[in-house]
């Protein structure tokens, strides 16, 4: 997933401490030599299989780990459960080729409690010779990881009405008024994540089952990735969900995933809600990004938007979302203590753009009664 250079990217006093698992030689020397060409990163250890990454975790205290899957002796998914019982608090960027099996495995690693996931270049050559874009992603997704303060289990359920001014005492901080916003049941609910966004859709989407209004979702992921992410939903919340497609005709019920390339937007077109992929440059940095996403849906939906900024990295959706609030939708927000990065939704919240800034678990069930009516 790339990582917006946002002020969470600007670096600590002394280097960011990252440790290398991967079974290639060539691999870790490319890896290592992107990384250190910037001065807030120091590479102190590679290790060439999970098992030596276990060994090791506790004594080299990195502040993020970068794990590949495919490594003999030990594999990153055998080792990703060690390595967090031995460092509970670690923070770990799975690192692997973007191939089918691989992200079927990414998003197990990310259901298991890694932090992110990273496609790697296909060959080694083409970690040096990518354009830039995979140098830049990896520097960026280390900065913004390290020295966020990652959360990986969200606490225990807490009220909506008790939690804002706990959570937000730091923060200059204020709701509007649910009355500017439109009081009756939403058309569409449309959904905007990035880092820590898998779990957070995972357990958010268990409560909109049996909804008679469609479901939109840009998760910044890469291709391949977002059609796992897809049926991992399908699997783990019980939701009809696909990656979608261009042409698509939104159902009532179903879940739409934008797809890794591609901004999703949506289209009336003959009497039908239609769905529009572009490869327009990014935006905040991000192919698919949320704030196309929310501005399509102005046209079609007018007041009937529910709009929802999960966990995330950056401030994709704070443009979009603040054009929704102004057009009479409805904007809630994931709050700090229970996102896994408090960007994406800090910049909404501090922005003054949400009507509800709550814990997760309050999310789904808080959709579900506006939607469904209880």
């Amino acid at each position: 997933m790339p990582a917006p250079n946002t002020p969470e990217n600007t670096g600590a006093t002394s280097p960011i401490r990252v440790m290398l698992a991967d079974d290639s030689a060539v691999v870790r020397g490319l890896l290592t030599r992107v990384l250190q060409e910037d001065p807030q990163i120091k590479v102190v250890y590679t290790a060439s299989n999970g098992q030596m990454a276990v060994d090791n975790i506790a004594k080299q205290n990195p502040d993020i780990l970068i794990l590949d899957i495919e490594m003999p002796i030990m594999d990153g998914i055998t080792a990703l459960p060690l390595l967090l019982k031995a460092v509970p608090d670690l923070k770990v960027l799975m690192c692997s080729t973007l191939s089918l099996r691989n992200a079927e495995i990414s998003m197990k690693a990310l259901e298991l409690g890694a932090t992110d996931t990273i496609a790697k270049p296909t060959s080694a050559g083409n970690i040096i010779d990518s354009g830039g874009d995979f140098k830049t992603n990896l520097i960026n997704m280390v900065k913004t990881i390290a020295n966020s303060q990652v959360r990986r289990v969200a606490p225990a359920r807490q009220s909506a009405a008790t939690a804002v001014p706990r959570i937000f005492a730091s923060h200059d901080f204020k709701l509007r008024d649910i009355r500017t916003a439109y009081q009756g049941k939403p058309a569409i609910v449309a959904i905007g994540s990035s880092t820590g966004g898998p779990q957070a859709l995972f357990q958010v989407m268990k409560s909109c089952t049996g909804f008679d209004v469609p479901i939109v979702i840009t998760q910044h992921m890469p291709a391949t990735f977002t059609a796992m992410l897809a049926k991992h939903i399908t699997q783990n919340a019980g939701i009809d969900t696909v990656e979608a497609k261009e042409g698509d005709v939104l159902q009532a019920g179903r879940a739409y995933v934008a797809p890794g390339g591609f901004h999703m937007t949506i289209q009336r077109e003959d009497n039908k809600n239609v769905v529009r992929l572009n490869t327009e440059p990014p935006e905040n940095f991000c192919r698919p990004a949320v704030d196309p996403m929310f501005r399509s849906l102005i046209p079609v939906y007018g007041n009937r938007i529910y709009a929802v900024i999960l966990t995330g990295m950056g401030s994709d959706g704070m443009l979009g979302a603040k054009q929704v609030v102004e057009a009479g939708g409805r904007l809630i927000a994931q709050d700090e203590t229970t996102s896994v990065v408090w960007g994406m939704p800090g910049a909404v919240a501090t922005a003054g753009l949400c009507h509800a800034v709550l814990p997760l678990p309050d999310i789904g069930p808080t959709i579900k009664r506006t939607v469904m009516g209880f």
